[in-house]
């Protein structure tokens, strides 16, 4: 028993006699305090294949006089080029896999607030902070509270727009690769990748509250936004099927235009849900219009499904 003793305090002071040596010699790799977090939503294919091609040119720098082959492809071979970029990858998944993404999931365009608008028209654009101008404030879909600076988490695939000076004018775009989370801090980095950075397709990354990005075009429908007359788009599409579905606006009235017809039936829905009849379609009267229409949808004999078994 007594030997036995002996050769276990031998092994236990073994490690300690080495430890010394072990940490001279050899790099003890700290823990990464920075964790991915994971998208809200799937990530559909075509955002992979899109990721891809964007990665694959990661290094690619521009060439003499500031040409770029995305120039080139766009008709203007020496034009800043970080919107040329993100357009001429999804023209190459496209042509690669058969999709329709260019002008139907993302723009194609090259000046300043074209993109952006573009995502607005389309229903799918949200604020950092603040409201989109000639609409109004924006809140995530179930949230109860406008849009406040990182609450929106970018996904794959969305495109993130930035400016560089006091104005609200996009200056640049980059595409959203993925983010991160400090165990520590709780501080969010968004990792993107770019073009014209600063005469190269390059990676970066932001901080989720950084004062230069205006918002996101984004891959889901993630938010709504408030909406008034001379409006246009696929949200005032929306808000117009559920109208014509509680009875409100005739089918033909359907047009992602927000005009008279569909300010007086909104009034008229107001009126009957005791809100003031404004006909203008802020975060509250879009709830009530949201509850009565799943309210119908859940009793509608027409949207049950029959199982013959």
């Amino acid at each position: 028993m007594l030997r036995l003793r002996r050769l276990m305090s031998v092994l236990l002071v073994l490690p300690v006699l080495f430890l010394p040596a072990l940490a001279e010699n050899t790099e003890i790799p700290e823990a990464d305090p920075e964790e991915v977090i994971r998208p809200q939503w799937r990530v559909p294919d075509y955002v992979t294949w899109l990721l891809e091609v964007a990665s694959s040119e990661v290094g690619y720098a521009e060439g003499e006089h500031g040409r770029t082959k995305y120039g080139e492809w766009a008709g203007d071979p020496y034009c800043q080029w970080c919107a040329e970029f993100q357009c001429w990858c999804v023209d190459q998944v496209d042509r690669r896999y058969g999709t329709s993404l260019l002008k139907n999931v993302y723009p194609l365009y090259s000046g300043s607030n074209e993109g952006r608008a573009w995502f607005i028209t389309a229903g799918r654009y949200v604020v950092r902070k603040g409201e989109i101008e000639e609409w109004g404030y924006e809140w995530l879909k179930g949230a109860s509270s406008f849009i406040r600076s990182g609450d929106y988490i970018p996904q794959p695939g969305d495109w993130m727009f930035f400016t560089w000076t006091s104005d609200e004018d996009t200056d640049h775009v980059a595409m959203v690769e993925y983010c991160t989370r400090n165990r520590e801090t709780g501080a969010v980095t968004v990792h993107v990748i770019e073009g014209n950075n600063p005469s190269a397709v390059a990676r970066n990354t932001y901080d989720i509250h950084n004062s230069r990005i205006l918002g996101y075009g984004t891959v889901h429908d993630a938010a709504d936004v408030m909406m008034h007359f001379g409006n246009r788009g696929e949200k005032v599409r929306q808000l117009q099927e559920k109208l014509v579905y509680l009875g409100y606006l005739s089918p033909e009235g359907v047009d992602g235009i927000y005009g008279s017809s569909t300010v007086d039936a909104l009034k008229a829905f107001q009126a009957d849900v005791g809100l003031r009849p404004g006909g203008y379609a802020n975060m509250v009267t879009q709830q009530h219009l949201d509850e009565a229409y799943d309210r119908k949808y859940y009793n509608d004999p027409s949207t049950w499904f029959v199982d013959d078994e």
